[in-house]
């Protein structure tokens, strides 16, 4: 980054105090004294002569005043709470990743969302990514939000207790919450529920997905704010258990429709929902592919001991769950799914807004007053 000043204007003070602070937001504050000082000493110096002498005195003047303007600048900063330093700092750049964490502190939010991007990749964990068991994760504490009785959803992160985190829809998602625990060990100012819901927004955008908006302000819960079991989706059920689990949610036909495309990456487990296989061929790439298959692939019943689920007829290597062909056959589903089959950038717009909302849901709105949704910048790992 450039010096703080020019050289003729920085003391040695100065050019200590800038390395120690927020170099960006004492610049600000040093330019912003300087300009209101140059003013003053231009109308002394037009006042006294124009001569040689005159000229470099007044230069001299303004150079000091520049310096003391800066050092002022960087005192007064030093004596600001790390919060409003934050506050200060994004002002200036124009930034929103960094801000107050909900257990003290302040939380540089680009810097986790790089750090989750980088624990992503690998190779020994199902398709080569913990992408998708993120996305569950998020999608499983968000989704139990009840808005009749205002409880459940992301605030909370209730699924570190039993019975919660031993439901059936959550097998297998210990794994990712594991994978997290380090992380936030690291960042012990954010909340399990804020952590959770940004690591899915990090893996929809890491695996090509559409950029998510994402705002801190989840407060963590003990056991006793547990869910009860049945609020999310099950596979073999129809388009009315759909609209049962989502209505109850809040969302209308084009979120239900919008959320089922999270089915674009990841794959069913015998061993945690008694499904099996991918929905897709790239089940780590985030992509319409998941709409486009359902319409001009053929499914059919899968002949196997498992549960009722669909295969494609060319390959027998995809599946489809009841729930994913009820997009196909309900009257307002399909044409939103067809929609999305053809247009991918039409359903990342959509993905993008109600998967932002199911994030919020459960979290009560005085938790997000003042925090302005955050846009990260995908981390190149």
């Amino acid at each position: 980054m450039a010096s703080v000043m020019s050289s003729r204007m920085a003391t040695p003070a100065l050019r200590q105090i800038g390395q120690a602070a927020s170099r960006r937001t004492i610049i600000q504050l040093a330019t912003r004294q300087t300009a209101r000082a140059l003013p003053t000493y231009q109308r002394r110096s037009a006042s006294t002569g124009s001569g040689p002498s005159s000229s470099s005195s007044s230069k001299t003047a303004i150079y000091a005043v520049g310096g003391l303007a800066g050092i002022g600048a960087a005192v007064w900063f030093f004596g600001l709470t790390d919060t409003k330093k934050a506050e200060l700092e994004d002002d200036a750049t124009g930034g929103h990743a960094r801000a107050r964490g909900m257990l003290g502190g302040v939380v540089d939010y680009q810097k986790v969302y790089n750090e989750i991007a980088n624990v992503l990749e690998a190779e020994h964990y199902d398709d080569g990514s913990y992408g998708p068991v993120l996305i569950r994760l998020a999608w499983h504490c968000s989704g139990t939000y009840d808005k009749n009785s205002g409880n459940g959803g992301s605030n909370g992160a209730t699924m570190r207790f039993a019975p919660e985190s031993n439901h059936g829809a959550n097998a297998g998602l210990l794994a990712a919450r594991e994978l997290l625990e380090p992380i936030h060990a690291k960042f012990p100012e954010m909340s399990y529920s804020d952590l959770w819901t940004l690591a899915g927004v990090v893996a929809v955008m890491q695996l090509g997905g559409p950029t998510i908006p994402w705002r801190p302000g989840r407060v963590d819960a003990d056991a006793s704010q547990c869910t009860p079991d049945g609020r999310l989706p099950d596979g073999d059920k129809d388009q009315d258990h759909l609209r049962q689990i989502f209505y109850r949610m809040g969302f209308d036909d084009e979120g239900i429709v919008a959320l089922s495309g999270a089915h674009a990456v990841g794959r069913c487990h015998p061993d945690r929902s008694g499904f099996s296989g991918p929905w897709q061929h790239s089940p780590t790439s985030f992509n319409n592919e998941y709409y486009k298959l359902l319409f001009n692939e053929k499914w059919q019943l899968k002949k196997w001991d498992g549960p009722i689920q669909y295969e494609d007829k060319s390959t027998k290597s995809l599946m489809m769950l009841t729930t994913d062909m009820a997009l196909t056959k309900d009257k307002a589903f399909k044409p939103i799914a067809k929609r999305f089959a053809d247009d991918e950038g039409l359903f990342f717009t959509s993905f993008s807004k109600y998967f932002a909302q199911l994030l919020e849901l459960g979290v009560p709105a005085k938790n997000f007053e003042g925090r302005e949704p955050i846009t990260f910048t995908p981390a190149d790992v």
